[in-house]
């Protein structure tokens, strides 16, 4: 049953990805989940059991006034409170870039789910190639950080996640590249500004 509550108009089509790739009434764990509009969207579509990890106080109140089950924890320090093989499917959206200890965090992920969904901005994508070209750091919706006030500390492209994920033996079940909703399957590392992978050991 669809929460009526919950309005989809605001929901991104990275959302409806993700959503194809969780399990009808599974058990998911979304790391820096923001202010819960993911798990939201999980649990009206899917019923999924879900649960966040959040550390900003505005964004974990406001998963707790939604209705989200929350723990307020820096992902920074581990899973460790976590179980082996706990979860269904492990999520980092738009999160991993981040992470200052990004091995860690993907291969606690594989710890803890059985299978997890990486989402994050494509570094390679042509329009921020052109402002470097230019001689500046690149801002735009996906990257809407000036240098000097931006959390992100390890941006990588799509040719780099994949042979990250090649060298540590991670397995890729599926990978999408959207740019602005809609789905690129030419050139993604130059075309797509949004890379979405779902993964497993």
């Amino acid at each position: 049953m669809m929460q009526n509550n919950v309005n989809f108009t605001k929901f991104r089509h990275d959302f409806a990805i993700i959503t194809g790739w969780v399990t009808f009434g599974s058990k998911v764990l979304d790391l820096g989940c923001g202010d819960g509009e993911l798990l939201q969207f999980l649990r009206a579509g899917m019923e999924v059991k879900g649960y966040g990890v959040e550390k900003d106080d505005t964004n974990w109140l406001a998963c707790m006034k939604n209705g989200s089950n929350v723990i307020q924890m820096d992902l920074e320090d581990g899973l460790s409170g976590f179980e082996d093989q706990s979860f269904d499917t492990v999520i980092l959206s738009q999160t991993l870039q981040a992470m200052h200890n990004t091995e860690e965090i993907v291969h606690e992920m594989l710890r803890v789910g059985r299978e997890i969904i990486v989402t994050f901005p494509n570094f390679g994508y042509w329009r921020n190639r052109m402002q470097i070209v230019a001689g500046n750091m690149p801002v735009s919706k996906i990257l809407p950080y000036q240098w000097y006030d931006t959390p992100n500390v390890h941006l990588c492209t799509i040719n780099d996640f994949d042979k990250f994920c090649n060298n540590h033996k991670i397995t890729i079940l599926e990978r999408k590249v959207i740019t602005d909703g809609s789905e690129v399957s030419f050139m993604p590392n130059l075309l797509g500004n949004l890379a979405m992978y779902r993964l497993k050991k």
